[in-house]
């Protein structure tokens, strides 16, 4: 395959809960006043990611795969997860409150989707004074006292609430209740998986007067219902160094602030790699071409290279690997 870092044309999402800061922060091309997420590179079935730029201009993210799987992948990505795209990158904009939601693990999910399971990350790119995240339950809770608490509308009262800053990063397992909270923008990394157990969301109505559905009797014996301490991500952020964030068995993501050019040999990496641009901004290249990154951008460079240069004066860097 022609080699080279790769942009592809974002998916835009409109949402209950949507925003104008992924137009008004990330430089968004958006109409819309309600746009909650952009997904830079999607496998999901629908939603497939297409390439804009280069050669490849106008090929989706699957026709890529199958006809130079290895190359783009990685052979150990391809022994692992076959022909599919195992992550699925995004930025999303909360003006409002993200229903209360959870996600099942690989076993459920398959069992009852045939579905990986989605276990994820966010990384705070811009919060407004006061914003807050919505990860776990305050306390020790029994399921009893979680379906009375549905029952009586006092969910929230068992909620543990993270007030939430720039550069801010949690690790959301399987099973752990969660939420996005108002004037959050964030870069989320995930599972190939769009399974989502929405269990409150405030009462809101859509645009059609109607309550969303609710997944009361799938979230039971999926949820974690023990108050954990396992979500902040505590990283060093050594300049032009790369700084491990999360490694877990679906993705390893790095953060890099760069103030000069870094040049990384990646021959025995055996899996592409994602940067995502969550400020300033550089030129990736590898062996095979360049492409401009800048914020609110993100890049797949192929497996098939041999080395990474980010050319930069300046760039903050979400480096994603399998």
């Amino acid at each position: 395959m022609n080699n080279y870092p790769l942009k592809f044309t974002p998916i835009l999402k409109e949402r209950l809960w949507g925003g104008t800061k992924l137009k008004d922060v990330l430089n968004k091309s958006i109409e819309s006043e309600i746009t909650g997420e952009s997904w830079e590179l999607s496998g999901v079935d629908g939603d497939i990611s297409v390439v804009e730029n280069g050669d490849l201009k106008g090929t989706s993210l699957q026709e890529l795969i199958q006809s130079n799987g290895e190359a783009l992948l990685g052979k150990s990505v391809v022994e692992r997860f076959g022909l599919d795209f195992p992550i699925l990158i995004k930025f999303i904009d909360a003006k409002q409150d993200l229903s209360i939601q959870l996600h099942p693990n690989d076993e459920l999910a398959k069992k009852r989707h045939n579905s990986f399971g989605k276990t994820e990350m966010w990384y705070v790119m811009d919060a407004d004074p006061g914003a807050k995240l919505i990860v776990g339950f305050n306390r020790d809770v029994e399921k009893e006292e979680y379906v009375k608490s549905l029952e009586e509308g006092t969910l929230e009262s068992l909620m543990n609430y993270e007030e939430v800053a720039e550069g801010d990063t949690f690790f959301i397992n399987t099973g752990k209740i969660h939420a996005i909270g108002a004037g959050v923008l964030l870069a989320e990394i995930q599972q190939t998986s769009d399974v989502t157990y929405r269990v409150f969301d405030f009462n809101r109505r859509d645009k059609n007067g109607n309550l969303r559905e609710l997944h009361t009797e799938l979230a039971l014996d999926a949820m974690d219902y023990s108050k954990k301490d396992d979500f902040k991500v505590n990283y060093s952020n050594e300049l032009d160094k790369v700084n491990e964030m999360v490694d877990c068995p679906y993705f390893k993501t790095n953060f890099m602030e760069l103030t000069n050019s870094l040049e990384q040999d990646v021959t025995n990496r055996d899996s592409f790699t994602i940067y995502m641009c969550v400020g300033g901004e550089a030129n990736i290249s590898n062996n095979g071409g360049s492409t401009l990154i800048k914020k609110g951008e993100t890049v797949l460079v192929p497996a098939a290279s041999t080395k990474i240069n980010i050319a930069t004066e300046g760039v903050k860097l979400l480096e994603v690997t399998i």
